[in-house]
């Protein structure tokens, strides 16, 4: 009669834990399907990217600028207009473009003067 006892106590315990693990299955499953069908959601609601994005380049361009301006400040006319150049020929629509012109030939007139 133990025997029997044990044997319903371990089938009991067997019955349940395939419960549980059948019941997380089909739980990960539809948490699964959910995800999926997220994403397709969020893939429709998207707005169209633009076709073209366009690095503006601000950061460097500021950088081009801060160090032409340190050079000529440093007593380096050379390397200031050489920098400047490199600002103007990479970004010539820059908003920075008037400021480093002027800034040229500011510099320029150093060279001029012995």
């Amino acid at each position: 009669m133990r025997a029997l006892t044990w044997l319903l106590v371990f089938a009991t315990i067997g019955v349940l834990g395939y419960a549980l693990w059948a019941w997380r299955q089909r739980f990960l499953e539809r948490q699964r399907a959910a995800e999926e069908r997220l994403a397709a959601f969020m893939a429709q609601a998207k707005p169209a990217a633009p076709a073209v994005v366009v690095d503006s380049g601000l950061p460097q361009q500021r950088l081009l600028l801060e160090a032409a301006a340190k050079a000529g400040e440093a007593g380096e006319p050379v390397l200031s207009i050489q920098l400047y150049a490199r600002l103007l020929a990479r970004y010539p629509e820059s908003t920075f473009a008037a400021q480093a012109r002027a800034a040229v030939e500011a510099q320029k007139q150093k060279l001029a003067k012995p």
